[in-house]
């Protein structure tokens, strides 16, 4: 019997797990451990934000959708991995202590460096979980009017809420017949082609940009936040009324010490997602270090991936699926603007892309779908 320890309840984590309970059967022991019981599917955090979802609406118990597909759950936090020794060590949770495992997958997500960005913590918001969309949300109800900057830190790697964010707001003014009262600037360090793994989607973001009168600064690369403005590492300025920043990303602190990661801290890994330093342990989503934006569809891909080859090698038979790197994104206008982009990243051909309100519906339906799925 083999014992399989996934670490990581995000989409990646409980892709991993489902897939491999399926492809083993009962004979092995396969446990998730994540820090939270319960998944938020975070694509939807602008639209909570903006008042058109609930944390109901995107958010299911982990425990018990594990429990219907054979799977142990683990409430805890990963503080240290050990490979030498096969053990994670679990601290704050249902288990305290040191935890073995034969094979090891790695869904631990991403670290936000908010460090790197001096005053972040006291002045800024972002979406990257729940109580920070519900605050943003309430500072969008009380914001009056005037400047709003949506800022993009270098090494951040998710570009879509930051032009979600500046979409939704811009349309909530014009419903509420406000918008001559504000500006909305998006700020990077990065031109829109480049903050995208330089897919060709400046022509579309642009024309959407334009049709709701949104300014995009390409070369500002934030260092520092007041409560009334961004600063640049050049020392330029940009006052705000309002603000969304997303901060940088870097590997998970768990992994920090071992020769697992490359300098940024997320895991190195081959085209079967098995950790190039230890043959005994995968690793999915944004932890893994593949170049590009981070988005949640590659870690489903990458589990995918992941639980066929560690399957049969459990299973004694050859590992033979690869990861294709393909981005796949819709950026939700709310309306006949939206964008879809197809990519394969490892290959020459130019994106596809796509405009239309029937994308924004789309990735609403994709929310219900995880919902029905394990809710």
């Amino acid at each position: 019997m083999a014992r399989i320890l996934v670490v990581g309840g995000g989409f990646g984590g409980i892709v991993a797990a489902e897939s491999l309970s399926k492809k083993l059967g009962n004979g092995h022991e396969i446990t998730l451990v994540s820090r939270s019981n319960k998944f938020v599917f975070y694509p939807a955090l602008v639209r909570l934000a903006f008042g058109r979802a609930t944390p109901e609406d995107i958010e299911f118990d982990v425990r018990e959708a594990m429990a219907d597909r054979r799977i142990s759950f683990i409430q805890g936090e990963i503080a240290r991995i050990h490979p030498a020794d096969k053990q994670v060590t679990i601290a704050h949770g249902d288990l305290v202590g040191d935890m073995s495992y034969d094979y090891l997958v790695l869904a631990l997500g991403r670290r936000l460096k908010t460090e790197r960005i001096s005053g972040f913590f006291e002045h800024a918001h972002h979406l990257l979980d729940v109580e920070s969309a519900e605050s943003f949300g309430l500072a969008v109800n009380d914001f009056k009017g005037g400047h709003v900057v949506i800022g993009h830190c270098p090494d951040a790697r998710l570009p879509v809420p930051v032009f979600e964010t500046a979409f939704a707001l811009a349309r909530r003014l014009e419903e509420e017949e406000r918008r001559d009262q504000s500006t909305i600037t998006i700020v990077s360090n990065e031109k829109l082609d480049e903050m995208f793994g330089s897919v060709a989607i400046s022509e579309s973001l642009t024309n959407a940009m334009e049709t709701h009168g949104i300014e995009f600064v390409h070369d500002f690369s934030i260092s520092r936040v007041t409560p009334n403005a961004l600063f640049a590492t050049d020392g330029r300025s940009m006052s705000y009324d309002l603000n969304m920043i997303v901060p940088p990303f870097g590997g998970p602190g768990a992994l920090m010490g071992t020769l697992l990661t490359d300098r940024e801290g997320y895991v190195m890994v081959d085209k079967t997602m098995r950790a190039i330093a230890d043959e005994y342990i995968y690793a999915v989503g944004d932890c893994a270090n593949f170049p590009g934006p981070k988005m949640g569809h590659m870690a489903i891909g990458q589990a995918g991936v992941a639980s066929d080859n560690l399957g049969a090698r459990v299973l004694g038979k050859p590992c033979s699926v690869t990861y294709n790197h393909e981005m796949m994104l819709v950026i939700d206008e709310g309306g006949k603007e939206s964008v879809y982009v197809e990519k394969d990243l490892g290959a020459e051909e130019p994106a596809d892309i796509y405009q239309s309100r029937f994308w924004g519906w789309a990735k609403r339906k994709q929310e219900q779908y995880w919902k029905a799925r394990y809710a």
